[in-house]
């Protein structure tokens, strides 16, 4: 394994840039813009790309993680990694605030969306969120204290096609957020 030479969090770009973010070491915190979303048609019927993705690209297997902390106020309100070939094929997971409680959340999109949640116990300030790219699936884990991790999901995710990893937040209902993500790694298999 090796840390991806040519990555920093300051260098990375933008997929619908929030009006207000910023970087200060390895940390970065943006406030995803209002009525943003990433979601394809599926139960809904419609489709939206507008939400905030801070991103990277990839060429090979690889594993991130970052730790979020969130200031959820809205139903919806929602943030972690995704992993984007193009608006069609994607997949993001992370917190997804729903009833007011936060809930382990993943979306796979493949023209059309899918939705899987695990609820909480509590709420707590913050988790951890780890995907490994490991040949035609992503692993999909979660942890309360980054040691001891929980898979939540294992999805297929198309082989040999380089990829967009990175954060990404959104605010379907609301007025966006403080969403923070520190300890941010991105290490290629």
């Amino acid at each position: 394994m090796s840390k991806l030479s040519d990555h920093t969090l300051g260098k990375m770009n933008w997929h619908h840039e929030p009006k207000t973010w910023n970087v200060e070491e390895n940390t970065i915190t943006m406030f995803p813009n209002p009525k943003s979303d990433f979601w394809c048609k599926t139960h809904y019927g419609y489709s939206f790309d507008n939400g905030s993705f801070y991103y990277d690209t990839c060429y090979s297997e690889f594993e991130v993680i970052v730790k979020i902390t969130g200031d959820y106020k809205t139903q919806y309100d929602q943030m972690g990694v995704m992993i984007r070939i193009d608006k069609k094929t994607w997949v993001k997971t992370g917190i997804e605030y729903v009833n007011g409680q936060m809930n382990i959340s993943a979306v796979v999109t493949y023209d059309h969306s899918d939705w899987s949640m695990i609820k909480l116990d509590s709420n707590p300030e913050s988790i951890w969120i780890k995907v490994t790219r490991s040949s035609d699936a992503l692993e999909i884990f979660y942890s309360l204290d980054n040691i001891s991790y929980q898979m939540m999901r294992l999805a297929y995710f198309p082989e040999n096609k380089t990829c967009l990893v990175g954060l990404m937040a959104a605010s379907p209902k609301g007025d966006g957020f403080k969403a923070m993500f520190e300890e941010f790694t991105l290490i290629s298999l």
